[in-house]
């Protein structure tokens, strides 16, 4: 029961971006179409699980004054090879998502389960911790550049959604649009929270 929710709680109780608000930063800048998104939540999935993996296993090893610069030692060698495979065999893709691929290595969410996580577990929940996280911030991802494509360019995946007569809202793939999108998303998942808290209260006042 554990191993599976280590693996589902990114998704939705503990979801890095709607829920806890980390790696805001490329989730804002990356996530104007859903191929940036699945790119980019791919990078960072491989390196979340990579990194958390190792810090796992060396966990007993690390002084714990300098665990810090060691995991980012660690991050930094996934965020190469992502970089590195990434350059070679998607160069467009590479190109779209640009610095962000290498600041990956600073991103809030990979270093906090690290610490949070990696550093304080075996490997192999440390290893679905860093699948669940992955795929809680695809999932984001995906979402907030699916409104965004959608309603900026009036195309999702390349494909019209509305027919030619649409008229994009430019500002939706524009900086504000994130900032916007953002903002309601992480709304709504707070209402849900709300109305679930209050039904169990409900349901618990009952008994």
């Amino acid at each position: 029961m554990r191993a599976l929710a280590e693996l589902t709680k990114g998704v939705y109780k503990e979801n890095p971006v709607f829920r806890i608000v980390l790696g805001l930063c490329p989730s804002l800048a990356v996530s104007t179409s859903v191929q940036n998104a699945i790119g980019m939540g791919a990078a960072a999935t491989f390196v979340i699980v990579g990194s958390n993996v190792v810090i796992s296993l060396l966990r007993n090893v690390i002084p714990a004054r300098v665990r810090i610069p060691c995991y980012i030692v660690v991050i930094a060698a996934f965020v190469t090879v992502v970089e590195l495979v990434m350059a070679a065999y998607a160069p467009a893709l590479s190109k779209a998502l640009g610095i962000f691929v290498p600041l990956i290595v600073v991103n809030c969410i990979v270093l906090g389960r690290a610490e949070a996580f990696a550093n304080r577990n075996g490997v192999w929940l440390s290893t679905l911790d860093g699948i669940g996280m992955g795929i809680g911030f695809t999932f984001a991802l995906l979402i907030i550049s699916t409104i965004r494509e959608i309603l900026g360019d009036g195309k999702l995946l390349g494909y019209m959604v509305f027919g030619p007569n649409y008229q994009p809202a430019l500002v939706m793939i524009m900086a504000p649009g994130a900032f916007v999108t953002m903002g309601m998303l992480i709304g709504y998942f707070n209402l849900l929270d709300a109305k679930r808290k209050k039904r169990a209260e409900a349901a618990s006042a009952e008994r």
